[in-house]
């Protein structure tokens, strides 16, 4: 006949529930809201069933929700496979599974359900504060266990073999972080879903790259080898764009099958780039870039272009030359697709471009009379354009005055093309801030930036920023010093504590080295690392042998730290500083029977050794009132303590 199940008490509810709540909170931030309710709902309705003595719910209305979150996960995310979809579907079928636990056995899988939803927090956030975090949750989660194992320990000594038990766990994590074979990439950047992301996309209208410079999110650091050059040269280019409807700017194609011609005239600087997931396929560099240490491929236009997504955090090397001649051969149909503008739309801004090609003649002269006209005619660098209408260009150009680097770049080039001068839109990030804790730059979302490139004859392709024109502080200085009302953006881009920055350039540092030397310890660094410690020829089948060996070596000494308590100890403090005394008598010849009293034996050492014998019956006389007297003086141990240690033979 087996036993009944054991039933749940409420405290180990109340710990099964806030350990679901703590591994499917940092969720909330990506999840329906309808998902984020019902499994809060569902955390709420357990704890009131625990704490009124409710019934559960029927089964058949647990059926009737569940079948109605599965249908709503599908008219979500069209399935119930991949990373979000079955994210979710995971958190809400342990939310539900809580309403329907009755026994051990099914709060047991709970917990196991729970420490499984701990691993996926991770693939939308691996920072150290993500990491403590998730460390919190599995001491609660071993103490809810430990409570279901055992009702009779308090919550102190639950909480405490707990801590004892992710603390074992430390040195075989590390050895495993340390020795266990590197895949390529980080293993939370896959499987990935092509998730939104905050950073810039393959094309640009007015508003795009404005709305982008309110965040604070981190694009990418740099690390220059040497001196760095100065800010107002920073430009990180990304995705060029050169093709155009009338409101948008495109990535273009390419009309030719010349790869790009850069000659190198001087500049180079070399430095380090650790790049955040973007889920695009571009990198970022200095112009120009003509070396990388990762795979990449130059495009036409001179984009720097992996072949898969950077969908986990990337580092690279990278060699710029900071004074360039790019594609002074242009390919005639390369040029002629960057001539190219859509027919009927903003007449006035043509004949702006035509007066001027007809007053300057050459492509230069025309190019300056633009940058004239963006800094003499009253234009205002601001992050809140009105609207334009549907001669886009003819109303910013005339009427509103008032832009963003996309208003400017995007006019800019219209112009150049409506004076018959190859020209297209480059975007990317300029500027940076230096962390001079850290000897490295810090590239933010809020640097995101919009420039011009025209084709000069004998030069090739050239950089020109109109935004410079318009407002010089903000390509010398950056965004804050370039917006009369800071208001809109980050705290950090616009304070001048210095306290707040030290405290945030110290946080950056320290999230900085965790990227560098964790998240990033790929096989380059795993190798480097075992030829330091003499290993350099080491294959994997011998690190893997040499992983085994370890893991068991520090498994077996566990094992008989542990099995000591399984030998009685003497606990009685008194009694081990006599054993301490007998042993220096030892030293003299005089040893203790086992049968022999302390009495008796501290008759015979004092006729063995008169000139101590007050030292020995004084010694005895603590050692017996402290053993076997009813009270104890205070102070008596620590006395006795120190009649041994002053004892000399």
């Amino acid at each position: 006949m087996t036993a009944a199940p054991r039933p749940l008490t409420a405290a180990v509810i109340y710990g099964l529930v806030l350990s679901v709540l703590m591994v499917c909170a940092p969720h909330a931030e990506h999840l329906p809201l309808w998902l984020s309710a019902l499994s809060g709902m569902a955390l709420l309705w357990r704890a009131l069933i625990a704490r009124r003595n409710l019934a559960l719910p029927p089964r058949w209305l647990l059926l009737g929700i569940t079948l109605g979150g599965i249908a709503g996960l599908l008219i979500v995310y069209h399935t119930l496979f991949g990373q979000e979809a079955g994210v979710a579907l995971l958190i809400m079928l342990t939310a539900l599974k809580l309403l329907e636990m009755r026994t051990a056995r099914d709060a047991t899988l709970v917990i196991y359900l729970s420490s499984f939803i701990i691993i996926t927090n991770f693939f939308y956030s691996q920072t150290i504060l993500t990491t403590l975090y998730m460390l919190a949750t599995l001491l609660v989660i071993a103490t809810t266990w430990l409570h279901l194992q055992s009702a009779r320990l308090t919550l102190r000594p639950r909480l405490r073999i707990a801590a004892l038990l992710l603390a074992q766990s430390i040195p075989l994590m590390l050895v495993l972080f340390v020795l266990f074979p590197r895949v390529q990439g980080p293993l939370w950047g896959m499987p990935h879903d092509d998730l939104a992301r905050t950073g810039l996309t393959d094309s640009m209208s007015p508003g795009s790259i404005s709305r982008l410079s309110l965040s604070d999110d981190i694009a990418f650091r740099v690390t220059f080898k040497d001196v760095p050059p100065p800010r107002e040269r920073m430009y990180w280019r990304g995705p060029v764009l050169s093709a155009y409807d009338g409101q948008t700017w495109t990535v273009g194609k390419a009309q030719t099958g010349r790869p790009p011609q850069l000659d190198q005239l001087s500049g180079d600087v070399d430095y380090s780039v650790m790049l955040e997931p973007h889920y695009k396929n571009w990198l970022f560099a200095l112009e120009m870039p003509v070396h990388v240490s990762i795979p990449a491929r130059m495009a036409y236009d001179f984009e720097l272009l992996q072949r898969e997504p950077v969908s986990s955090r990337e580092q690279y090397d990278v060699r710029s030359a900071l004074n360039y001649r790019a594609n002074a051969d242009e390919d005639p149909f390369q040029l002629r697709y960057a001539l190219q503008l859509p027919p009927g739309l903003d007449p006035r801004a043509r004949l702006l471009a035509q007066g001027w090609r007809k007053q300057y003649g050459s492509d230069e002269t025309i190019m300056q009379a633009a940058l004239r006209y963006f800094n003499q005619q009253g234009f205002v660098y601001t992050l809140e354009p009105p609207a334009l209408g549907g001669n886009a260009v003819d109303d910013f150009l005339f009427n509103s005055r008032q832009g963003f680097c996309e208003h400017y770049a995007g006019a800019f080039v219209f112009l150049m093309r409506a004076a018959g001068i190859p020209a297209r839109v480059v975007t990317g990030y300029q500027g940076g801030e230096f962390n001079a804790l850290g000897n490295y730059f810090i590239v933010r979302q809020s640097d995101a930036h919009a420039w011009a490139e025209v084709w000069l004859q004998g030069r090739g392709w050239v950089r020109v920023d109109p935004t410079a024109a318009v407002s010089p502080a903000r390509i010398r200085n950056g965004l804050a010093a370039a917006i009369p009302n800071s208001a809109a953006l980050p705290l950090m881009e616009r304070t001048s504590s210095a306290w707040l920055l030290r405290v945030r350039f110290n946080l950056d540092l320290i999230a900085y080295q965790w990227n560098l030397w964790v998240l990033g310890y790929d096989s380059m660094k795993q190798m480097a690392l075992l030829s330091r410690l003499g290993m350099a020829d080491v294959t994997w089948r011998k690190l893997a042998l040499y992983m085994v060996g370890i893991l068991g070596s520090l498994v077996g000494l566990f094992a008989a730290l542990m099995l000591r308590r399984l030998y009685p100890r003497n606990a009685d403090q008194a009694q081990r500083l006599f054993l301490q005394f007998c042993r220096k008598l030892e030293k003299a010849g005089v040893v203790r029977a086992d049968h022999e009293g302390p009495g008796d034996f501290a008759a015979r050492a004092a006729a063995a050794l008169p000139q101590h014998a007050a030292a020995v019956r004084d010694i005895t006389a603590r050692y017996v009132a402290l053993r076997y007297g009813e009270t104890h003086p205070p102070g008596a141990l620590d006395a006795l303590r120190r009649s041994i240690a002053a004892f000399k033979l």
